[in-house]
């Protein structure tokens, strides 16, 4: 895999040119997107922006966008489907950092491009995504850096084994093992990845404990729900970090109260246009110089919130 690392809004990448002089009458006419969960608003925005890079390639071109809720075999299914129906390119956000590699072996040997974005997926012909273990290594060192004496009873509430996830939990961890001083309560529940689960794992965890000092959520819903079971049960005695940069934490970082203080940035209608315009390059016979692109996630607080864009698209 050859990785590039680049700002979060970049929006373009040069491309080195690889024969493809052949492939000039080729037209982009469907795209296929399957997405964790349409319920979030942040795979609500990547649908934007493929759509509006695609639109910009060819306005004639269908695209056709579904929900896998997270679940492998939903996704594996609308898989098939896209190859059936012959789309010219697959948009994937893999629910499964593994298990998704049959179903995209298949789509490859159809002669369908796949462009991931958010997530990696095994075998895709090209990959935006956030660099994920860093999100969640700025998330956990602003816990590390807010708890006296850089010590405290933590949680992590985890989420489906996407890569995304697993990069996320995994750079959080790399900082807390850091520091002798983290005592991790819970690490494996999942919340689902969305605002729902991350309200039913929080009345769990704050049942089950009566001091905590920290949670980092996996993703901005998940942050919110834990938020939501923490006012339920009248409990505030701890902060929240998350990933995503969501419309939602722009407003509750500048709310009285919140225990949300922290989360580190996407922008998800440029990171999954990206993809799209790589995807499309791959598609007319050019071959990236580098086949995987990093965005760096940029930490937003109370305190450089005003200075924050926040999401390319409207939501």
């Amino acid at each position: 895999m050859r990785i590039t690392k680049t700002l979060l809004c970049s929006a373009a990448m040069a491309t080195a040119m690889a024969g493809g002089a052949s492939a000039q009458d080729k037209t982009l006419e469907s795209i296929g997107i399957s997405v964790g969960l349409l319920g979030n608003p942040f795979f609500v925005a990547t649908i934007k922006g493929i759509e509006d890079r695609a639109k910009e390639i060819n306005p004639d071109v269908e695209v056709t966008s579904v929900s896998a809720d997270y679940d492998l075999n939903k996704q594996v299914s609308q898989i098939d489907n896209f190859i059936a129906s012959g789309v010219d390119i697959i948009m994937l956000n893999a629910v499964d950092a593994q298990a998704i590699a049959p179903a995209v072996k298949r789509a490859k040997n159809a002669g369908i491009v796949v462009a991931a974005f958010d997530v990696s997926a095994p075998g895709a012909d090209v990959t935006v995504m956030t660099d994920n273990v860093d999100a969640g290594r700025k998330a956990c060192q602003y816990i590390v850096d807010n708890l006296e004496g850089n010590a405290g009873d933590v949680i992590i509430i985890n989420g489906p084994q996407s890569s995304s996830i697993v990069d996320r939990v995994k750079g959080c961890q790399e900082v807390f093992d850091a520091h002798d001083g983290i005592n991790v309560l819970s690490d494996d529940q999942n919340g689902k990845g969305s605002r729902d689960g991350g309200l039913e794992v929080m009345q769990g965890l704050l049942t089950r404990y009566d001091n905590i000092d920290a949670v980092f959520a996996i993703n901005d819903p998940t942050g919110i729900g834990a938020q939501l079971a923490a006012k339920q049960l009248g409990r505030d005695e701890f902060i929240i970090t998350a990933v995503d940069g969501a419309p939602d934490v722009e407003e509750a970082l500048v709310s009285d109260g919140a225990l949300i203080k922290a989360s580190a940035s996407q922008d998800p209608y440029v990171m999954a246009g990206q993809a799209l315009k790589m995807g499309y390059d791959f598609f007319m016979g050019n071959t990236p110089e580098e086949d995987t692109v990093l965005l760096e996630p940029q930490l937003i607080t109370a305190d450089n919130i005003d200075s924050y864009q926040g999401w390319t698209a409207a939501r």
